[in-house]
């Protein structure tokens, strides 16, 4: 058996060569910021090769669909808006599903309320009573008036509070930065509120992929760089489970913690060497 059959941890990763639906993380995973990683390109090529698919599943509410075909396309990544699967679309599916007409007090960033009202779901900015549900999404164009409103919109009205995702951070080409989660845990700091996140490790983009594509549990794969969002999404699923440690996960979170990823990797460039051991994609 060649070397790069196996994975992080010394297990066979072979089988990985049988599925055919790749639904991956972006920043961190694939990327840093306008940087694809050695061995991504390849990776995703392979997949094609062999009959598959790749979906990127991202909690970065922060961009539209539109914007991250431009971010790939810059990258030099072939996709379409088929290969997208956000925390932005499965909030909307939810509140079309559970709060059909609401109107959506939202704090996010521009793309992120254009793309709700896309979908016709009414929102505000504002501070208003009439409001049904707070929503905050990864919010890169954060201010100071943005948070005191929603402060005053949690503690002044007895309203559903949800947010796109529980990421405490996100990568950065120097480290990280605040994502939702750390957004949120300010917020609940002022008010007492905690929200109900709506991104992964809630199944629903993995549950959607599998229809959006016809393919089952068991020839599917979810690859990230966080445990407790993208591999423990992969986990709830059903679906084989990796990690790769280009991002915030470590081998020593995996080694003592509780959410231990079905293959890890160094990185993508290891999961191509294993879809392609003969080397012959090349990009």
């Amino acid at each position: 058996m060649k070397p790069y059959d196996l994975d992080y941890f010394g297990k066979d990763a072979s089988a990985l060569r049988d599925k055919r639906l790749f639904l991956f993380d972006m920043d961190g995973t694939l990327n840093q910021d306008e940087r694809l990683f050695d061995g991504a390109k390849e990776l995703l090529a392979a997949i094609r090769i062999m009959g598959g698919e790749y979906v990127f599943i991202t909690n970065n509410s922060t961009h539209s669909v539109e914007d991250l075909i431009a971010k790939m396309t810059r990258l030099g990544v072939p996709s379409a808006p088929d290969n997208y699967f956000t925390a932005t679309m499965a909030t909307i599916y939810y509140l079309k599903e559970h709060y059909s007409g609401a109107l959506v007090y939202c704090q996010g960033t521009k793309s992120f309320v254009g793309e709700l009202a896309k979908a016709g779901i009414r929102t505000t900015e504002k501070v208003d009573e009439s409001a049904d549900i707070i929503l905050v999404g990864y919010d890169g164009e954060l201010t100071y008036p943005k948070l005191r409103n929603t402060c005053e919109m949690l503690s002044r009205f007895d309203k559903p509070f949800f947010a796109t995702n529980p990421d405490l951070c996100c990568p950065a080409s120097f480290g990280f930065v605040p994502d939702c989660g750390s957004i949120c845990q300010m917020l609940t700091n002022s008010t007492g509120r905690k929200p109900t996140f709506l991104g992964k490790p809630d199944p629903a983009m993995v549950y959607g992929a599998h229809a959006r594509f016809s393919r089952s549990t068991e020839e599917t794969c979810v690859v990230g760089d966080r445990l407790y969002t993208d591999v423990a999404v992969g986990l709830n699923a059903g679906t084989a489970a990796i990690a790769v440690l280009t991002g915030e996960a470590t081998a020593e979170m995996i080694e003592t913690g509780d959410i231990i990823p079905t293959y890890t990797f160094q990185s993508v460039k290891e999961m191509w060497r294993v879809l392609d051991p003969d080397g012959t994609v090349r990009v």
